[in-house]
């Protein structure tokens, strides 16, 4: 096995690992779930933090939301597509908002130089996460694009202004009080005013 092909089995064991101890998870537990020895850990990552930031990257890929949106059917209605493309992009959110809330509350933040920190995030705005914004938004304007003749707004505009309202409205509401996924789409594709 590659060292790379090694390393990517070993993020995806560690992933529900990490969701559940956070940084405190142990590298016996690692080798435990990826079927290694402890040593074969850090033949693949110079340390645990190596390890933690390749799980953390991979967290944060769209990879898996550009593919389940790229699955939906184009022929049927665009109020179940977008439906179907909110619930994806909703569990993409709270895959990386269990990782990063787990290894926050386990002292992950504490581990690591501040300054490198904010090194870190200024160039995961730089390159990843702008280009994650842009594949999903591009798959978004696909399922858009079939209806582009009857929409008020190019499907671009329209793919950027759903996922601003999906992603803007996160955590604004209060508990009990979140609107279903088919609620945002519905406000979304016709309005909060009742037609007469």
């Amino acid at each position: 096995m590659s060292v790379e092909a090694r390393r990517a089995m070993i993020v995806h064991a560690v992933l529900p690992l990490l969701m559940e101890h956070g940084a405190n998870v142990t590298t016996a537990q690692i080798a435990r779930a990826a079927g290694i020895g402890e040593g074969t850990i850090f033949r693949a990552f110079k340390d645990k933090d190596e390890l933690f930031d390749a799980c953390t990257a991979e967290a944060l890929r769209p990879d898996h939301v550009l593919d389940a949106i790229a699955e939906i059917p184009l022929d049927q209605p665009l109020e179940d597509r977008l439906v179907e493309a909110a619930e994806a992009l909703g569990a993409h959110l709270e895959r990386m908002g269990a990782l990063m809330g787990a290894l926050h509350a386990s002292g992950r933040h504490k581990l690591r130089d501040p300054e490198q920190r904010l090194k870190d995030r200024r160039a995961s705005w730089k390159g990843g996460r702008r280009e994650s914004m842009a594949a999903m938004r591009g798959a978004m304007v696909e399922l858009f694009t079939p209806e582009k003749d009857r929409l008020r707004l190019p499907p671009e505009q329209l793919a950027s202004l759903f996922l601003a309202l999906l992603f803007g409205g996160r955590g604004l509401a209060a508990d009990g009080d979140a609107p279903t996924t088919r609620q945002v789409v519905d406000v979304f594709l016709h309005g909060a005013v009742e037609a007469k």
